[in-house]
């Protein structure tokens, strides 16, 4: 592998991230690769809303409602090889946890990004946003994932059976948790 570093996301870098995020969803669900979001495969590609997630999250301190912190993984070449979020809850009250959301660039699977983007979000979830737990929905039948997020030390809080109905099939969601 070539070397990578992981960097905090600057509101500068949104094109470059939307333009590998457009690229990652391209995947869902095509060939091999499980369906890894709840998104149709012809609607699987960056909405207007999720444009304005980020942009409007990067801008939000720590705290209030809309907050979000993205973390990229670059190769050598400067290419992003993945990503990791971490996101405000939309409900009141839930200041001391984040929902997490992740990517590898099909290129850059299956060699460690996934655990080292984890571990940056972690250390910075705990030393500096100072939360308590992460949160995370996975949809049941993308195992690999499943497995590396017990590897990191998420545990299963429960499934909702038959959440989504995509493209004529029926997909079951996974609700995981780490306490940091």
């Amino acid at each position: 592998m070539s070397k990578i570093q992981v960097s905090l996301l600057q509101p500068e870098d949104i094109p470059s991230f939307l333009t590998y995020l457009e690229d990652h969803l391209s995947d869902n669900g095509q060939g091999d690769t499980p369906l890894f979001q709840p998104l149709s495969k012809s609607d699987a590609k960056v909405s207007d809303a999720m444009r304005q997630s980020f942009e409007l999250g990067l801008s939000r301190p720590i705290g209030p409602l809309g907050w979000r912190r993205v973390w990229v993984a670059r190769a050598e070449q400067r290419a992003i090889a993945g990503h990791i979020d971490l996101r405000a809850h939309r409900e009141k009250n839930t200041l001391h946890r984040a929902l997490l959301g992740m990517g590898v660039d099909r290129d850059y699977r299956r060699l460690g990004i996934g655990r080292l983007l984890m571990d940056t979000a972690f250390r910075w979830a705990s030393e500096e946003a100072q939360l308590e737990y992460i949160d995370l929905q996975v949809l049941s039948n993308n195992q690999a994932a499943i497995r590396l997020y017990e590897r990191s030390g998420f545990r299963l809080i429960g499934e909702i059976q038959d959440m989504f109905r995509i493209d004529g099939q029926s997909y079951s969601y996974t609700y995981m948790a780490k306490e940091l």
